[in-house]
């Protein structure tokens, strides 16, 4: 495949037919989370993405790559090497702008500021102040870069830690309001610093109920000063040329247009934004990662990644169960039955009966194919540091739990348990996860209740237990009916 065809593989070409000096093109990438190699759909893997941005910066004079947090957390590159194997590879595509997403703190701030001290690319936050933290001195709040006299000036915009990020790996963090910082620094960049344009890089949602930062919708239409946005955090797919897109214009207060742009999640698209540097206006779209980029993979990077991949590989080969038909991802059935298992295994933490296990489906990351089960099936579905705890609640705290639940549109319970009639007086004993004990993703309420005891093993660890325990029995489940 030679670059005329790279560059034609799809509706949306990666270049304009009449190419000029005097355009900006910006690649972004948003929530990859350490998918480096292709999905169980064949999309993705960052060895294509490089032959993308390879591809564009062959063509083109001016060009900007930019990610938008959540490079890591998902895949076993991050169980094993804890984010030196993206760290490396967003390198060696040559990232020039990096910003925070939540799940860069996973393993707190000492080891996110090792990680982050041998990125390349230059470290933008606008609305944390890191000051005494171990990320002091390593962020700047905004960044100007001139082309052909045309000064683009970039903030960063990260949701509030509280609720969402671990406490105790986030400690020392000071979030600033992301409207006020976006506005007030947007302003200064064109009334002080005189910048032509202002792009907002932002983790914090394209448009969600989930209190309390504002999304990338809110910021747009509450701006005047602010011309672009690229976001991360929800995984929305904003393809200008799909049926029914989603908006991909928004008024601003002064009554002009705002793009706003993410790619999805998981590297299976990469964005582009063209700026035509004389007017300054600019499109928007969307560049599909695929198979069709194999034969042109740069082997110089191959074989740096490829120092990783024989880990991953190893534990790709370990068979641990069978699994008599498919768990999609996302799926109610697979979501009941993790919620069921934790239940059954919860049980042996307590001398008592458990009355219902709770778990987040943002805690499970990917589905399960019917056949094998493999260790890394496992580990990418339960990819985070939590542990199985047990705990008593009251009755009126468990009911506004599973409200916030209920609103988000429901997450997992075991079976068995009737949410509309909880007798607010009484005490429940439950089970969940560390993460959600403490008040992750907003469950608030559950910090009322009083942990009674916790796992020594990870939540991956104990389905692998529980799978292993099925003896080579394949695993049937067939209850997709919602329990919210």
């Amino acid at each position: 495949m030679n670059l005329k065809e790279i560059l034609t593989i799809s509706a949306l070409t990666l270049v304009p037919a009449a190419m000029t000096a005097e355009q900006l093109v910006i690649l972004h990438t948003n929530d990859t989370h350490s998918q480096l190699d292709p999905n169980d759909k064949n999309q993705g893997g960052i060895l294509r993405r490089k032959v993308l941005v390879d591809s564009v910066r062959e063509a083109e004079p001016n060009v900007l790559l930019i990610d938008c947090g959540d490079a890591v957390q998902g895949t076993l590159y991050y169980t094993l090497y804890k984010g030196e194997a993206e760290q490396v590879m967003m390198n060696e595509l040559g990232y020039d702008i990096q910003i925070l997403g939540n799940h860069e703190f996973d393993n707190g701030m000492d080891e996110l500021a090792k990680k982050w001290e041998h990125l390349n690319a230059e470290k933008l936050t606008s609305n944390y102040d890191l000051r005494g933290t171990a990320l002091s001195g390593m962020f700047k709040p905004y960044s100007i870069h001139t082309f052909d006299n045309r000064k683009i000036g970039f903030i960063a915009i990260n949701l509030d830690p509280k609720g969402m990020i671990a406490d105790a790996n986030c400690e020392g963090v000071r979030y600033l309001d992301a409207t006020e910082t976006a506005n007030s620094l947007a302003w200064y960049l064109k009334n002080v610093e005189h910048t032509d344009m202002v792009i907002a890089l932002t983790h914090i949602g394209y448009d969600t109920d989930n209190p309390p930062t504002p999304s990338d919708i809110d910021i747009a239409r509450n701006s005047k000063n602010i011309d672009i946005i690229i976001g991360g955090h929800s995984h929305t797919t904003v393809n200008p040329a799909a049926a029914g897109a989603l908006t991909w214009k928004v008024a601003n207060m002064n009554g002009d247009s705002v793009i706003v742009a993410q790619t999805g999640s998981r590297g299976v698209n990469l964005g582009k934004i063209a700026i035509d540097l004389p007017t300054l206006r600019s499109s928007y779209s969307l560049i599909p990662v695929d198979k069709r980029l194999d034969n042109r993979i740069d082997p110089e990077a191959a074989a740096l990644l490829y120092q990783y991949r024989k880990g991953v590989d190893a534990l790709k080969q370990q068979k641990i169960g069978k699994l008599a038909q498919e768990f999609p991802a996302g799926s109610q059935i697979i979501l009941n039955w993790v919620a069921d298992v934790m239940k059954e295994m919860g049980k042996r933490l307590v001398d008592r009966p458990v009355d219902v296990a709770i778990v987040n489906k943002g805690g499970i990351r990917r589905g399960m194919p019917a056949g094998d089960i493999t260790k890394e099936v496992v580990l990418t579905m339960l990819p985070f540091d939590n542990k199985l705890v047990a705990m008593e609640i009251r009755g009126n705290d468990l009911k506004e739990a599973f409200d916030i639940m209920a609103r988000r549109g429901g997450d997992g319970l075991s079976d068995g348990f009737d949410v509309t009639s909880i007798d607010p007086d009484k005490t429940y004993t439950i089970v969940t996860i560390d993460y959600l004990a403490n008040g992750g993703d907003y469950m608030e309420p559950l910090t009322r209740g009083k942990v009674i005891t916790r796992s020594d093993d990870r939540l991956d660890e104990t389905m692998i237990n529980y799978i292993t325990g099925q003896k080579g029995k394949p695993i049937r489940y067939s209850d997709d009916t919602p329990r919210m």
